[in-house]
C-alpha cells in the first residue's frame, strides 16, 4: 500500500496516522483523542481547566507525581474522525490556551479500534453453531 501524503503528510501526525492505518485502524470512525496539556504550576493548571470546561470540552485533570518536577496535567477528549487537518487545528488551539495560562501542549493520543473481520466471522459462525 503507498502512502497518500497529502492525506498523510511527512511529519509526526502524519507518520502516527499512516502508522494507524497501516495496522487497520479505520480512520473514517470517529474515535476518543487525548490532547494533553502540561502546567508546573497548579493555580494555572485549575485556571486552564476552569477555561476548558466553559469551553464545553472534556477534560480530566490530575497531578503527575511520577515527573521529576510536580507538574499537572490535563487531557482534553475530543471524540472526532481523526484527519490530519482537524488534529493540526486543534493542536494549535490547545497551544495557544496552554500558553496564555504559562502551560506547555504535550501532543495526543487515542486508543487503535482495529477490528479483524476473520475473527468475526469465526466468532459469529461459533455462535450460530
Amino acid at each position: 500500500m503507498s502512502r497518500d501524503y497529502n492525506q498523510f503528510p511527512d511529519d509526526e501526525n502524519g507518520n502516527v496516522l499512516w502508522q494507524m492505518h497501516q495496522d487497520g485502524d479505520d480512520l473514517q470512525e470517529a474515535h476518543e483523542i487525548e490532547f494533553s496539556l502540561v502546567f508546573s504550576d497548579e493555580e494555572q493548571a485549575d485556571r486552564c481547566a476552569l477555561y476548558l470546561l466553559k469551553e464545553e470540552q472534556k477534560i480530566s485533570l490530575f497531578q503527575d507525581e511520577e515527573s521529576a518536577t510536580l507538574e499537572w496535567i490535563i487531557t482534553i477528549y475530543v471524540y472526532m474522525e481523526p484527519t490530519y487537518e482537524d488534529i493540526v487545528d486543534l493542536e494549535q488551539w490547545f497551544s495557544k490556551i496552554a500558553a496564555e495560562f504559562q502551560g506547555e501542549y504535550d501532543g495526543w493520543g487515542c486508543m487503535a479500534y482495529v477490528y479483524d473481520d476473520e475473527l468475526d466471522e469465526e466468532e459469529s459462525s461459533l455462535r450460530n453453531s
